[in-house]
């Protein structure tokens, strides 16, 4: 991935509130990986000025940025994403782990596949055990079979949460509708072409949001377990539960109310680049809500039919050009 006029070719953009023990870590996992081609950029939201110049001093080379106020997770990749100078913006959790040198392999993958405009590595808990970090857009089913629902807990692999958590083993890179920010790399020339984050979404949401307006705008996600991260998820949130739960069901309302609601499924795809859901359907079915109910036997036959020809999608043909 040669850098241009000594410019860092991927931009790490941490959004921190509160958990500088993660960001320790975090920091720590990441160090191993660095080059001239990558930058690490910190975002501090309100925070505590201590523990705040402790880990700038520990850590010399993050560009640190203090904010007096916490406007949001949107809000902070929005301000870091000013002061990259990367094509690629890593978004990563501060409560992240870096198994693998993510930045170096996504961005040499997307740099093969111009049409992917956001991609995603495996995500593991921290008992070892694969996040379901890959989904299709909310609907309808999302609210009692999410990834956290009492349903998907007491009954993972029933059919709605297969519907809305995918390609858990996924052997290769596959075209998903979204992928979680914990960690998500984005090229710059997309999230500067849709303008970025909302920042009306102060927690949660965000990432599907952003995911959503690629896809309008004809730009893929794909799920690339190739490199993984280890997420202990929710360490920011537990510093304000109360306040995480309401910017949850606050933010999962705008994506209602501004994506045209939870039956809409996916977007209408831009004719600029062609999705690749015909190898994706093969094994979970295409990025929409699902058929009527006369024409579900019949659509059930043609991925059969689909899934015996295993076509190729978009972007393994772009490498092979």
């Amino acid at each position: 991935m040669p850098a241009s006029f000594g410019l860092p070719v991927v931009s790490v953009l941490i959004v921190n509130y509160h958990a500088y023990a993660e960001l320790d870590g975090c920091l720590e996992s990441l160090e191993r990986f660095l080059s001239d081609h990558v930058e690490v950029i910190v975002v501090d939201n309100a925070g505590d000025a201590a523990e705040a110049s402790r880990v700038a001093s520990a850590f010399a080379w993050v560009h640190w940025i203090h904010v007096d106020t916490n406007p949001g997770f949107a809000a902070g990749v929005n301000r870091a994403a000013v002061a990259a100078r990367g094509r690629y913006f890593l978004l990563l959790n501060p409560d992240c782990l870096v198994n693998t040198d993510v930045p170096r392999i996504l961005s040499s993958w997307m740099d093969d596949h111009p049409s992917v405009g956001a991609s995603g590595p495996l995500v593991c808990e921290s008992d070892g055990s694969v996040q379901r970090s890959a989904r299709r857009f909310p609907d309808v089913t999302t609210g009692f079979a999410g990834r956290t629902t009492w349903l998907t807990r007491l009954w993972p692999e029933n059919r709605w949460t297969r519907r809305n958590l995918i390609a858990s083993g996924a052997g290769g890179p596959i075209d998903v509708d979204w992928v979680t920010g914990a960690c998500m790399m984005v090229r710059r020339e997309a999230f500067e072409a849709i303008g970025g984050m909302d920042e009306q979404f102060f927690l949660y949401w965000e990432d599907a949001d952003l995911c959503f307006r690629l896809k309008q705008a004809g730009w893929l996600t794909v799920y690339n377990p190739a490199v993984g991260v280890t997420h202990l998820t929710g360490r920011s949130s537990e510093t304000s539960p109360q306040r995480s739960l309401r910017a949850f069901h606050r933010s999962a309302y705008r994506y209602f109310r501004k994506h045209g609601g939870w039956l809409r499924g996916a977007p209408p795809h831009s004719s600029s680049r062609s999705c690749s859901c015909d190898s994706f359907s093969s094994s979970v079915g295409c990025a929409w809500s699902g058929p009527p109910p006369r024409q579900r036997k019949r659509s059930r036959r043609c991925r059969q039919r689909r899934s015996r020809l295993e076509p190729q999608s978009r972007y393994c043909s772009e490498a092979e050009s």
